[in-house]
């Protein structure tokens, strides 16, 4: 797990406006007894990041609330519809603005079957290898969650419209470390994804 002294910190990507699930907040559907949004807000508080910032966009007022309790900062997004990368930024501006930090670490919060384990395994490798970037690998690709040294910043806010991290990812690949996280392959952005999650069916 990372510790506060590491100071690496979390962006969780929750801006979207759930385009292919007919307007209903991809955010606030649930899984376990969680919406996607509070779900992803608590595995990443449980991280120990040093800070966590939640990227809302479209809603932003509402979706706040479903975790205005936790110790997370919102960053609201005006302009989320011009794609992931001004979510990126949105972001990542808001942790450097006042924090000399090390790495941020890149999450969905339509990634309910990542864990605390998948992100600290991200801070572990990083801890051991020094490497810039560690990715998730997963389904013959690589993607979020991911983490980026703060070499890397400046090719963060260098994104372009809907650039993602993987972009950055692809770029450096001699740069990356890659780590095993099948559960970080369910990205759910239909109703038909939804649905598949909700037919899986996990241990007591």
């Amino acid at each position: 797990m990372p510790t506060k002294r590491q100071k690496i910190s979390s962006i969780i990507l929750a801006a979207g406006g759930s385009s292919r699930l007919n307007g209903e907040p991809k955010q606030l559907l649930e899984f376990q007894g969680k919406t996607f949004l509070r779900r992803s807000a608590e595995i990443a508080v449980a991280a120990n990041f040093h800070s966590t910032v939640v990227v809302l966009g479209t809603n932003s007022e509402n979706l706040g609330k479903e975790i205005e309790d936790l110790p997370v900062r919102i960053a609201v997004n005006e302009n989320w519809a011009s794609g992931m990368s001004s979510s990126i930024k949105t972001g990542l501006a808001e942790l450097i603005k006042d924090e000399n930090l090390e790495a941020v670490v890149i999450m969905l919060c339509d990634q309910p079957l990542v864990t605390t384990k998948t992100l600290g395994n991200l801070c572990e490798v990083f801890a051991k290898t020094g490497k810039p970037i560690v990715a998730c690998e997963y389904e013959n690709t690589v993607g979020v969650p991911a983490l980026f040294s703060s070499d890397i910043f400046e090719e963060l806010m260098n994104l372009h419209e809907f650039e993602g991290a993987k972009k950055i990812i692809e770029k450096y690949e001699g740069k990356t470390v890659l780590v095993a996280a099948p559960e970080a392959a369910l990205d759910v952005d239909t109703l038909g994804d939804y649905e598949k999650l909700k037919r899986l069916t996990f241990p007591a």
